[in-house]
């Protein structure tokens, strides 16, 4: 069973065995069992996919949560401000959908310190409490101040979840189905958005339903908590603790047996060139350090795929179908499924194509599809058409977003950021990522008002062309290279 420790007839080694203060020759050799019975044909396949995906299916289940509790008041919001007393207040309702942004923010800054504190599977479990403990508060709350409690908590483990996930599936993964697993994240997020969709359906018929659709959110959550009791540890983060012996085990319970040495040979090519670094990493390192350009690669990616307007047409799209005739509920369904189709489509080209090219491709799109939506504002074209460019705008411009601008950075960064400062660059980088999407709703409705929709979209269109040139220049195709590989890479430039 994947949750009990591998019993495999590999015999594991002392560390200085895989030492790589060799010549190369000698550290080919060392690749090498010294069992008879492991040819050179094990060494060279890929090791089997099945004993990481267990784990990477645990790890996704933050990732469901981040997605449902993105849109679990999407529904019952009406239902909540009648029953808590604060029907009509604008303001209170766009608290109770943004105050877990705020949580996010927060939880996202602490998620680097815990995963690297702590290690990736008791991270996960930490994430889960305040989820956990949030939509109970929610599903109890008898006033404004106390959903708000409760969706701020919400939000803490929001912020803190996706970071870790982003790492876990990262380093437990195989280099040839790493680009695959990493698009289930995206997956989960748009499974968790559809089923607050679908369960917050009855709310309008079934009086304090919306308290159940919180309350169901703690099953999940607590299946995340218990789930990583069974799940390995990253063997990366074992390995910078010292404990090599635990890293070999966990390596044969992802990868099996014949492919534990040529990984830990790896990360320990990778300690002798960083002998020279110091063990902390500080903000002023990341920001001006050795590292500090993957580091604004990371921000940089994120921060143009939230100015590309996608949480505003998320916002926005109701409105869109609603002027076409289409129900809101619908609307929010065809956009879910649009997401769902362009998660799967990734899925499939991530570890074919490369996540460069997805991303170019995905940015093109959007760009394309704003300019659809642009051209429905014309004057001179018939309703009916204007009508049809804009729902088709906004369906294309969702699809295209899941093919590669939406999966697609969680996955690199981890990858192209080395090991020792990993889970805090990434913390910084969704920091940004939060602080820019809780401006883009802040404003967005202002800024329609005040430019009109045909300025605002070419602005966003502008934006995407700018994410096409700064993928082209400064992104690195990562597709079927090891962790370490793609480290050593990096290192080597100057």
């Amino acid at each position: 069973m994947w949750g009990s420790q591998s019993s495999s007839m590999y015999k594991r080694t002392s560390s200085r065995e895989y030492s790589p203060m060799v010549d190369v020759e000698d550290n080919s050799r060392l690749l090498l069992d010294d069992d008879d019975d492991v040819s050179k044909e094990t060494e060279t396949t890929n090791p089997p996919w099945i004993c990481s995906l267990p784990h990477v299916l645990v790890a996704t289940l933050s990732s469901f949560l981040f997605g449902y509790h993105l849109g679990v008041v999407n529904e019952p919001l009406e239902s909540i401000s009648s029953d808590l007393g604060f029907t009509g207040n604008t303001l209170a309702e766009g608290l109770v959908v943004s105050v877990c942004l705020g949580g996010a923010f927060i939880g996202s800054l602490f998620s680097g310190g815990a995963a690297d504190g702590l290690g990736r599977r008791r991270a996960f479990q930490l994430s889960a409490l305040p989820m956990i403990l949030g939509a109970f508060v929610s599903g109890v709350s008898n006033s404004l101040a106390v959903m708000l409690l409760g969706r701020f908590l919400v939000g803490t483990g929001m912020g803190l979840g996706p970071p870790v996930a982003a790492l876990y599936v990262t380093e437990v993964s195989p280099a040839f189905v790493r680009g695959t697993y990493g698009s289930f994240i995206q997956i989960a997020t748009c499974l968790g958005l559809m089923a607050a969709l679908f369960i917050g359906i009855p709310v309008h018929n079934i009086s304090g339903w919306w308290r159940v659709c919180f309350w169901l959110s703690t099953i999940p959550a607590a299946a995340l908590a218990l789930g990583m009791f069974f799940c390995a540890e990253s063997p990366q983060w074992l390995f910078k603790q010292g404990r090599i012996a635990e890293a070999e085990a966990e390596f044969e319970r992802l990868l099996g047996g014949s492919h534990v040495k040529t990984a830990m040979t790896e990360l320990h090519k990778l300690e002798l060139d960083k002998t020279d670094e110091p063990d902390v990493v500080t903000l002023t390192e990341l920001l001006y350090g050795r590292h500090s350009r993957v580091v604004f690669i990371g921000s940089t990616l994120f921060a143009l795929q939230q100015l590309s307007g996608i949480n505003a047409v998320f916002y926005f799209s109701s409105t869109v179908f609603k002027s076409a005739g289409v129900p809101s509920d619908m609307a929010n369904i065809f956009v879910g499924i649009s997401n769902l189709l362009g998660s799967l489509v990734a899925m499939v080209l991530m570890d074919k194509v490369g996540r460069k090219l997805l991303l170019l491709w995905s940015f093109i799109g959007m760009a394309l599809a704003m300019a659809l939506q642009v051209g429905a504002t014309s004057s001179y074209l018939p309703h009916f058409s204007a009508l049809c460019l804009s729902v088709g705008g906004t369906l294309v411009f969702v699809l295209t977003f899941a093919l590669g601008a939406g999966p697609v950075p969680g996955l690199l960064l981890p990858e192209i950021f080395p090991s020792r400062i990993r889970a805090k660059a990434l913390a910084l980088c969704l920091s940004v990522h939060w602080v820019i999407n809780f401006f883009v709703g802040l404003l967005f409705l202002k800024l329609l008002e005040q430019l009109g929709p045909r300025l605002l979209y070419s602005m966003f269109s502008t934006f995407c062309l700018m994410a096409v040139m700064f993928v082209k220049r400064n992104v690195i195709e990562t597709k079927g290279k090891t962790l370490q590989e793609i480290e050593i890479s990096l290192l080597a430039k100057p």
